[in-house]
């Protein structure tokens, strides 16, 4: 089973659980934990992998596929007895979230997918097959960086991009290249993301800045009924770093809005 950590307010309120992306870990979440257990019960999960995930605490496989990451985390859910939760995400955990809408849509209350990932524009394809292609040639390091650097390229991202360059540092290289081949093949996925509407209610929360991956946002929350987007100013695509007081505000007040226990 992933490790996870678990801080728990009262046995009936509920749940919010947070994904993190490629490369992090559960500790990129420092910024929102205090404010967040304060009102909820807290489920912090590092992925396969990540942070204190390594093997042998569950079963090796060759390569990965979204199916199984998020079995992964409806297992530590079941664990927990949780029944339902609110899920908050970031980058690549928003694939994560909306895979486990797909396949255990009642595990979820609301989805908060902050830096979402939900289309490889061109430019993202192109570094995707050519970094598939250097990730036996590469210290996976190096390919981390310039990807960080092409996703975070602000001074103003610097925090955010330097975390994420750290945590990754604590990867294997094994386990770097199944995470970067999962990530090469996404785009049929997120296709049929984009496509369908999930029907649960979803935040949308991306900087202003990240240049990557707002644009196709913006679109899928015009044909999705039960999406809303807010564009956070001066902040990139880890938008919990950057405004991380802005991100906690908005994100307490949807998931309120959704519990119907906002005042």
């Amino acid at each position: 089973m992933l490790h996870y950590t678990s801080y728990i307010l009262n046995e009936n309120t509920p749940w919010v659980t947070f994904v993190h992306g490629a490369g992090g870990s559960s500790s990129i979440w420092y910024k929102q934990l205090r404010d967040f257990k304060k009102e909820f019960n807290v489920l912090l999960i590092d992925l396969r992998g990540h942070g204190k995930s390594k093997s042998p605490i569950y079963k090796k496989i060759k390569s990965y596929s979204f199916d199984v990451i998020s079995d992964d985390i409806v297992d530590v859910l079941e664990h927990l007895k949780i029944k339902s939760s609110h899920f908050v995400g970031i980058s690549l955990g928003t694939i994560v979230i909306r895979e486990i809408a797909e396949r255990y849509p009642e595990k979820i209350i609301s989805m908060i997918m902050g830096g979402a990932v939900m289309k490889l524009n061109f430019r993202g394809q192109i570094l995707m097959k050519l970094g598939d292609l250097l990730k036996s040639v590469l210290p996976y390091i190096v390919l981390y960086k310039f990807l960080a650097f092409i996703i975070m390229p602000k001074k103003t991202h610097k925090e955010s991009r330097n975390l994420f360059i750290n945590e990754a540092k604590k990867l294997y290289q094994k386990e770097f290249k199944r995470w970067f081949t999962l990530l090469a093949e996404v785009n049929p996925l997120l296709a049929l993301f984009r496509i369908k509407d999930s029907g649960i209610k979803t935040l949308y929360i991306m900087g202003e800045e990240d240049h990557m991956f707002l644009p196709s946002i913006k679109k899928l929350v015009q044909d999705h009924l039960s999406s809303k987007l807010i564009i956070l100013p001066n902040c990139g695509h880890v938008v919990n770093i950057d405004q991380p007081i802005q991100f906690n505000q908005k994100v307490l007040n949807f998931i309120k809005q959704s519990t119907g226990t906002l005042n």
